[in-house]
């Protein structure tokens, strides 16, 4: 059709400048010709680039909104499951919209984290996605990205000002919610617990503090100990911390609870007691991870979770990075995608 088009417009260029050349007695056969030829060449040629522009339209609208654009997706953690799937979604996004995507994991180590920075952002990278990390930890290296104008999203890390956004749980909130439904539903409100933990990340200090804030109000349950774990391994760690704290408190109804602050240590300890047959002890985790999901469908220690929205987040980042590339960029801040409390009685 655009063929069709194109010789349609040229055939009326020549036909009009015929015409025009017709009513003019003065011309010669000969100039006549070469004048029509030149009008029908000039002619062609603008149908020609008018069509070739067309076509570059359409194969950058074909290409998608993000086409030509470099995004460098960056995270310490790529062994948590959580981050391998957030990373995996919105990798699929952005490539969906045209980007070219650069995943970069730097297996738990914040310093080569904030090398990695330093690289991208020397070659020219056109946005960051930074998942599952505290932006304050290499604050110094996301300045260098602020100042040379490359925008910075955050995928359920923290926020700091010069950033676009981050898109998370309101772990706040999710804290809350299981603490609450751990220390009233679960333990009625007397006993003693154990607490599971990795503060280093923004997300899971949020629910550590509502733990903290919610415990004081709890005058008949105690705090045995707060363990951290570490990120690498943290379902086998977590199995090594609790085999050890069971057997320094061996006695049966010793240990009321492990309040885990995600998923995989809650799954570490889980194993660790029905190891030991302790059936007594109640797990409770955050992140709605699959496998902690099929223990508490199975009636295991671990009794609940609170499932995150981790593909919402995802998208939530696709989107605002082709709003910021479109020219519609939204207010920087935190988004939030919604949670849910997974039981024994929803966890189908």
């Amino acid at each position: 059709m655009r063929r069709f088009r194109t010789i349609t417009k040229i055939a009326a260029a020549v036909a009009m400048t015929g015409v025009l050349l017709a009513g003019c007695s003065t011309e010669t056969p000969e100039t006549t010709a070469a004048a029509t030829t030149a009008a029908a060449t000039e002619a062609a040629t603008t149908a020609a680039e008018a069509e070739a522009a067309e076509t570059e339209a359409a194969e950058t609208e074909a290409a998608g909104p993000l086409a030509g654009k470099s995004i460098s997706v960056m995270t310490p953690y790529m062994a948590s499951v959580t981050t391998n799937q957030m990373v995996g979604y919105i990798e699929e996004g952005l490539k969906d919209l045209g980007a070219e995507v650069f995943v970069i994991d730097t297996a738990n180590d914040f310093a080569a984290l904030a090398s990695r920075i330093e690289d991208v952002v020397s070659s020219g990278t056109d946005g960051i996605v930074l998942v599952s990390a505290d932006p304050n930890q290499v604050a110094n290296q996301l300045q260098e990205a602020f100042d040379a104008n490359i925008p910075v999203f955050g995928c359920d890390s923290g926020f700091i000002d010069g950033m676009q956004l981050n898109a998370t749980s309101d772990n706040r909130q999710m804290g809350e919610l299981i603490v609450k439904y751990l220390f009233d539903d679960l333990m009625g409100g007397k006993g003693t617990v154990i607490a599971l933990t990795h503060r280093p990340h923004p997300g899971v200090v949020l629910r550590c503090e509502a733990f903290d804030e919610i415990i004081k109000d709890y005058p008949d349950i105690e705090l045995i100990t707060e363990q951290h774990v570490p990120a690498e391994q943290p379902i086998n760690d977590a199995q090594d911390i609790v085999a050890n704290l069971l057997t320094a408190n061996p006695d049966k109804d010793s240990i009321t609870a492990i309040f885990a602050a995600w998923d995989e240590p809650a799954i570490g300890a889980t194993n660790a007691l029905q190891e030991a047959g302790r059936d007594e002890v109640i797990v409770t985790g955050v992140d709605g991870n699959e496998q902690a999901v099929e223990l508490i469908k199975e009636g295991t220690n671990l009794k609940a979770t609170v499932k995150q929205n981790f593909e919402g987040m995802s998208e939530i980042v696709c989107s605002e990075i082709e709003k910021y590339f479109g020219g519609n960029a939204s207010e920087p801040g935190e988004q939030y995608a919604p949670a849910q409390l997974i039981t024994q009685e929803n966890a189908e």
